[in-house]
C-alpha cells in the first residue's frame, strides 16, 4: 500500500471559479498553499465576474459534481472540507450526499448569499437548502451578519439568530461584523452553549472582496493539521485579518486579499 504524505494536510473546497481570483476556488488554494495544505478543487459554479460584480452564473450539473469530488475521495485521504458557492439547490443536494458519506471529516461552511441576492440565480431556494441539508453537517459555519440574517430570518437580534442556526445542528457558528464600531470590527463565536468568544479586530478603512472565502478556506486548513475548533477558528481569523491588511488593488473594482502576505514581509 501507497504511503501517504503526513505532513501535507489534504483539504477539499467546493466552490466556484472566479476569474478575478478574488474569492472562489482560487482563494481556497491560496489559503491552503500558503499554510502548508493542498487544496483538491471541486468545481461547483462557472462565473463571469471583475473586482466589481457577478455578470453571469453557471452552476455545474450536479452529476459532475459529484464524480469530482468522488473520484478525490476514494483516492486521497482528506483531512477537512470547505463548502463555499454552490450556486443550485441540485449541487446543495449533490454535495449533502456526499458528505453523508464522510461523516468523521470536519466541514467548514461558507453559506454565501451575497452573490444569491442578484437575479442571476434562484436565491431563496438555494438559502433554504442550505439552510436545511448542510449546516446540520457544518463543524463550523462562518455568515457575516448580513448571511446569518438571511439564513435565520426570524431572528430579530443576533443573539436570536446565532440560536436559531445553530438550531439546525451546526456545531459552531462564527459571525464576522456582529459588532461594529468606527475603528472596531467583532466576530462573535457560538456553541450551543451561547457566546463562546468575541474577537475585537482594528476596522481596516479599505474594502476587499474575497474575506469570506478566505476566512473559510484558512480555518479549514487548521483544521487540517489538527487544531482543535476554537484554535483553528482564532488561528483562522488573524490569518484572515493579515490578508485583508495587505489586501492589493488589482483591477477597478474592489481590492483582493494578498493570501502570501508573509513572502512580501521576508522580502524586507
Amino acid at each position: 500500500m501507497a504511503e501517504f504524505d503526513a505532513a501535507t494536510p489534504v483539504i477539499m473546497s467546493f466552490s466556484s471559479f472566479d476569474p478575478s481570483g478574488s474569492s472562489g476556488i482560487q482563494a481556497d488554494i491560496e489559503c491552503a498553499a500558503s499554510l502548508g495544505c493542498h487544496c483538491t478543487p471541486i468545481i461547483s459554479t462557472l462565473c463571469a465576474k471583475d473586482t466589481n460584480d457577478t455578470k453571469e452564473i453557471i452552476p455545474v450539473d450536479a452529476g459532475l459534481l459529484i464524480e469530482q469530488a468522488r473520484a478525490i475521495l476514494e483516492d486521497m485521504q482528506i483531512k477537512a472540507i470547505k463548502i463555499g458557492f454552490l450556486g443550485s439547490v441540485e449541487n446543495v443536494e449533490a454535495v449533502h450526499s456526499i458528505l453523508r458519506d464522510y461523516p468523521s471529516i470536519p466541514v467548514v461552511l461558507d453559506p454565501v448569499t451575497s452573490v444569491c441576492n442578484s437575479e442571476l440565480m434562484d436565491a431563496p431556494n438555494v438559502v433554504r437548502a442550505t439552510e436545511n441539508l448542510l449546516l446540520p453537517m457544518a463543524l463550523v459555519a462562518t455568515p457575516d451578519l448580513v448571511e446569518a440574517h438571511e439564513l435565520a430570518q426570524q431572528g430579530d437580534t443576533i443573539e436570536a439568530c446565532a440560536q436559531e442556526i445553530l438550531e439546525t445542528g451546526c456545531e459552531y457558528l462564527l459571525i464576522s461584523g456582529a459588532k461594529r464600531t468606527h475603528d472596531s470590527y467583532e466576530n462573535h463565536l457560538y456553541s450551543k452553549q451561547g457566546l463562546v468568544r468575541s474577537y475585537p479586530w482594528e476596522r481596516l478603512k479599505v474594502f476587499s472582496h474575497g474575506c469570506g472565502a478566505t476566512l473559510a478556506a484558512s480555518i479549514t486548513c487548521y483544521l487540517g493539521h489538527g487544531l482543535r475548533t476554537e484554535e483553528a477558528v482564532e488561528q483562522g481569523q488573524k490569518f484572515t485579518w493579515q490578508c485583508l491588511a495587505h489586501s492589493r488593488r488589482l483591477g477597478m473594482g474592489k481590492r483582493i486579499p494578498n493570501r502570501f502576505f508573509w513572502t512580501d514581509q521576508n522580502k524586507r
